[in-house]
């Protein structure tokens, strides 16, 4: 399996974000997932591959680019489709399962074809969880920021509140991950972007 570079990662981001606006909000907030990702690692001692945790992070949003129309607006009524989105924008580039995966298993802390049957999604009646220690630390560090207008910094009190309204098994999941990976430390990020915490 071949890892691309953080420079195709770039340009994929260029090649499909359909605005600059667009781009700015979904790669800045891919490189703040992969900051957090990779401070994340080097206070874990689980066998993980740095370079895919990286590529996992900088490509996992990448289908949100799908959910802009023509006027540059994005559909948020289908926001849960953007990772298998971006599953397939990514398969469509010639890229390996195991990069693709970022994409179609990052949201929440997972969604479980039970998940998607109860609550109806508009998602294909699969699993969509973490399989590997890579996928689940991108999967955690990505809670800790959100491209809300504006964009924020969230907190693990505030990730537990809101995860809560989909059932307390989800909160269980991601107090694991918390034991698993530890709490980041959100102060240089920040510092660097000026988003507020909530």
């Amino acid at each position: 399996m071949r890892i691309p570079t953080d420079m195709e990662i770039l340009a994929l981001h260029w090649k499909h974000a359909p605005t600059r606006e667009a781009f700015d909000l979904v790669y800045t907030h891919c490189e703040i997932v992969c900051g957090i990702a990779e401070q994340l690692f080097s206070n874990t001692n689980r066998a993980l591959s740095i370079d895919l945790v990286r590529a996992g992070s900088l490509l996992h949003d990448i289908g949100v680019y799908r959910l802009y129309d023509n006027d540059g607006r994005l559909d948020h009524a289908s926001y849960v489709r953007h990772g298998v989105l971006g599953y397939d924008l990514l398969r469509a580039e010639g890229f390996d399962e195991v990069i693709c995966r970022f994409c179609s298993c990052h949201t929440g802390v997972g969604i479980s074809r039970k998940d998607v049957l109860e609550q109806g999604l508009p998602l294909p009646v699969v699993d969509y969880l973490a399989e590997s220690a890579e996928e689940e630390l991108v999967m955690y560090a990505d809670k800790f920021h959100s491209k809300t207008t504006p964009p924020t910094f969230v907190t693990v009190d505030s990730y537990a509140t809101h995860v809560r309204r989909y059932g307390e098994d989800k909160v269980v999941i991601f107090k694991s991950m918390c034991e698993a990976f530890g709490v980041p430390d959100l102060g240089p990020f920040i510092r660097t972007h000026g988003h507020k915490v909530v």
